[in-house]
């Protein structure tokens, strides 16, 4: 389960309405019928008009200045392993919604007119996607680059030799760009995989837009705060501050276990991949202390981000050896898929 919070796109050019954000949501829903369409929910109501969505988020607003974000977008992509164990994804991600709404806004330390934030101070609105595409950041892509850049060069030699600015023979071009299609490490359904492919499989996965203003539109509900748990004196009075990142990531994952009946593995945990962020060490020792069946799939699911573990270790010094060579490429992956900082 990968969960990410991600502000408003401010700037010149993103304009202050949530529009565009909106728009780019409903690209799914081009060229569907009605029927297989998939529309924006909340908590209590399906169906909701996209147009009312930007309208809600765009009036919600009050005393927020022109630099601070007016809403925020919360990704949720459950990993294929959760996925299977869904029985209908739209419905079972849309209840799974709603619960994780009220994770959220129990990891507020906030208070409204006296009381803690419930889940109907929310102004939110989010929407199921079923696709999704290769970006050029995924490690198959940059993986497949320096065969795709060989290509791409033949091509244009190839394209000279047509018109007559070099010699050469295209026969043998073409031989060459065919034996590295086949030699290309990362492929789908026998083509090279690039920037723009879809992905194949169960690629559900859940966009949310959640203004920054409470329901009432009186306060402000930032899980972009720097604070975890604070009190500070404002106008004289004292006032609780700060959103519980660690707490919400762990009760995602909480919730979608008992919702569903999932056994996690310690590899797709939150806990798991932020120990391997700060003490790589101790994450392998743990990995090693799994029993065997749940070992196996760790390290399965390990080389499904790309970080290369060619066999178990058996041992503390292959344990050793295996940490050290992969410590710089499995970091790297490690914070760009853990989704720990917003």
């Amino acid at each position: 389960m990968y969960i990410t919070i991600t502000p408003q796109k401010l700037g010149k050019n993103y304009s202050q309405s949530a529009a565009d954000f909106v728009g780019y949501l409903e690209k799914e829903n081009e060229a569907k019928t009605e029927e297989k369409m998939e529309h924006f929910f909340n908590q209590y109501h399906d169906g909701i008009p996209a147009n009312e969505v930007v309208r809600e988020i765009d009036i919600n607003t009050a005393k927020l200045k022109k630099t601070e974000p007016k809403f925020y977008s919360i990704t949720v992509s459950p990993s294929k392993y959760e996925l299977n164990k869904l029985q209908n994804n739209s419905e079972d991600l849309k209840k799974y919604t709603r619960e994780l709404m009220k994770d959220y806004v129990r990891s507020f330390n906030r208070e409204i007119n006296g009381r803690p934030v419930n889940i109907d101070d929310l102004k939110y609105y989010a929407k199921i996607e079923h696709k999704r595409t290769y970006k050029g950041t995924d490690w198959q892509v940059k993986e497949n680059q320096p065969y795709a850049t060989k290509i791409l060069n033949l091509k244009n030699e190839i394209r000279n030799i047509e018109r007559g600015h070099i010699q050469g023979r295209i026969d043998r071009k073409k031989e060459q760009i065919a034996q590295l299609e086949k030699q290309v490490p990362h492929q789908q359904n026998g083509k090279r995989i690039v920037q723009g492919m879809p992905k194949a499989g169960n690629q559900s996965h859940i966009h949310i837009i959640v203004s920054r203003k409470d329901a009432s539109n009186s306060f402000s509900l930032s899980p972009g705060s720097k604070y975890k748990a604070s009190e500070v004196t404002m106008n004289g009075k004292l006032v609780k501050r700060g959103f519980n990142r660690d707490q919400f990531f762990e009760n995602a994952e909480k919730t979608f276990d008992k919702t569903f009946g999932y056994q996690r593995n310690f590899v797709h945990t939150y806990k798991g991949r932020k120990e391997f962020i700060k003490d790589p060490k101790a994450y392998f020792t743990s990995l090693n202390k799994l029993p065997t069946p749940e070992r196996v799939l760790a390290f399965k699911m390990i080389k499904e981000t790309g970080f290369s573990v060619p066999s178990i270790p058996t041992n503390k010094a292959q344990l050793a050896l295996k940490i050290f060579k992969g410590l710089r490429k499995g970091v790297g992956i490690a914070r760009k898929s853990s989704s720990i900082e917003i």
